[in-house]
């Protein structure tokens, strides 16, 4: 996808967050602790580890931004993502990656609390949208298993992304477990 401006980033994750809750919401407590055999993770582990990456992916941009507002280096609103970046989002989307360990899900957590995670992060989020749409969020980076090293940006349209990705996988759950 390809965003203009800081604004089309939050209003697209913004949708996509609003799906998964959509999506999440008609899922019965014995949907969400199911084991399917081609699937890790149940749909309760996949809400969970979807709320940690949006914690970690929160907190990465929050000190890349107050890096560069300590610096003074200013924006104006639009997006920057590298070549390097969408042709690798163009690659992860036909293939399986492991999640590191730092982010696997402890079980413990139901659908409930993943998503009221997920809101608080959400939440912090918009708390820094004025530093994303005001202060150089492409110029300090932080390294990604697999993308390499990505601004503050580019970890923001990361996350939708990645919310998106396991919004489609508890679709396919559901469509295996309700046949």
């Amino acid at each position: 996808m390809r965003f203009n401006s800081i604004a089309d980033v939050y209003s697209a994750n913004d949708h996509v967050r609003s799906s998964f809750r959509d999506i999440l919401a008609d899922v019965s407590d014995d949907e969400a602790s199911a084991a399917v055999d081609d699937s890790k993770w149940t749909i309760a582990e996949i809400a969970e580890h979807v709320a940690l990456v949006n914690g970690g992916m929160a907190r990465i941009c929050s000190r890349l931004l107050s890096k560069a507002q300590a610096e003074g280096l200013t924006a104006n609103g639009e997006i920057a993502l590298s070549d390097d970046f969408m042709k690798k989002s163009a690659e992860i989307a036909g293939i399986k990656v492991e999640a590191p360990e730092m982010v696997h899900p402890s079980g413990n957590r139901s659908v409930s609390d993943s998503l009221a995670s997920i809101d608080e992060v959400a939440a912090s989020l918009d708390e820094l949208r004025p530093l994303f749409e005001s202060v150089d969020s492409v110029t300090h980076r932080f390294p990604h298993p697999f993308f390499g090293d990505l601004s503050a940006s580019e970890w923001l349209v990361l996350l939708g992304g990645h919310q998106a990705r396991h919004a489609a996988q508890i679709q396919r759950i559901l469509g295996e477990l309700r046949a």
